[in-house]
């Protein structure tokens, strides 16, 4: 057992410790020396339980003790109920331990192509024994699960409208837009574009309920278009396909590397930008694993993408 849940585990089922002691030892005597407790003490406990049960768990066998089959019933469950409640112990003290601890993280997918594994690496490198658990889903439904309590944290963008109430929300970085063009687009050779330049072409977009869809909604509104939806998607590079094969335009961050073929990025004016924010649940207590993290990339993330 460990030692550091071994006390945890002792006060929460000290009966359970006892049917597995007798199992293993066979034994009063040693099986009292392994728990820590006089001989008496066991022959009362196990009387005890057989007084409860109805029948008797042990008979002799020489000079030890054997189960009967009531008692080798109890010890194999009580053998398993230990082993799930040793590591529930373990994953309880972890919790409340900064370096052992475990976080649940929620992210876009796009910023799982190098804004979270760049944040994670470095962490690590600080933190190694900070176990993580990722989900990577749209906008509505990583929010959804931090007010659950399925995630610790979030990072994510999308517009003021698109965040409820309960949440606590700091912008770390900042990602410019770009037009997205196929390259036989007439405003494909242009230094810079205006969104409202784009109102009579058709649109490729993330579906509803993506925080980049919910940006593009609202600053095609703000250009006085409502734009005209031919493709809807889940992945940006979904998006830059379909935009390489001339079905539409779309506003996205730019290309990590280079566009693919076929496909052409000019610069919007004015400069527009998508804020990423680290996001968590208002007035919730974040275990001490969740705070490290938290403040870490509070003061790792780069301010501008």
């Amino acid at each position: 057992m460990d030692e550091s849940t071994e006390p945890l585990v002792n006060a929460l089922a000290p009966r359970l410790e006892l049917l597995r002691a007798l199992a293993e030892h066979r034994h009063v005597t040693r099986t009292a020396e392994a728990l820590g407790v006089p001989q008496p003490t066991v022959t009362r406990w196990v009387a005890e339980l057989g007084r409860t049960l109805g029948a008797p768990l042990v008979t002799r066998q020489g000079r030890g003790i054997r189960l009967t089959r009531a008692g080798q019933l109890l010890a194999e469950a009580a053998t398993e109920a230990l082993a799930v409640l040793e590591g529930g112990c373990r994953r309880a003290a972890e919790e409340v331990d900064p370096e052992r601890g475990h976080v649940a993280l929620g992210f876009l997918h796009g910023f799982g192509r190098s804004l979270v594994p760049d944040l994670l690496r470095r962490f690590h490198a600080e933190h190694p024994g900070i176990r993580f658990s990722l989900a990577q889903a749209a906008h509505i439904h990583i929010v959804a699960k931090l007010l659950t309590g399925e995630l610790d944290l979030v990072l994510t963008a999308a517009t003021p409208s698109g965040f409820p109430d309960r949440l606590h929300r700091v912008p770390i970085r900042q990602q410019r837009l770009v037009a997205v063009l196929p390259e036989q687009h007439p405003l494909a050779s242009r230094a810079e574009i205006g969104v409202a330049e784009l109102a009579e072409d058709d649109f490729v977009q993330l579906e509803p309920g993506f925080g980049l869809r919910l940006i593009t909604d609202e600053l095609c509104a703000a250009a006085g278009f409502t734009p005209r939806i031919a493709f809807e998607g889940q992945e940006t590079e979904t998006l830059r396909g379909l935009v390489s094969a001339g079905l539409g335009v779309s506003l996205l961050p730019p290309a990590e590397r280079t566009p693919p073929p076929g496909v052409v990025e000019v610069e919007l004016a004015p400069r527009l930008v998508r804020t990423v924010e680290l996001v968590w649940a208002a007035g919730q207590r974040l275990p001490p694993a969740v705070r490290a993290f938290r403040d870490f990339t509070l003061r790792a993330a780069p301010a501008q993408a």
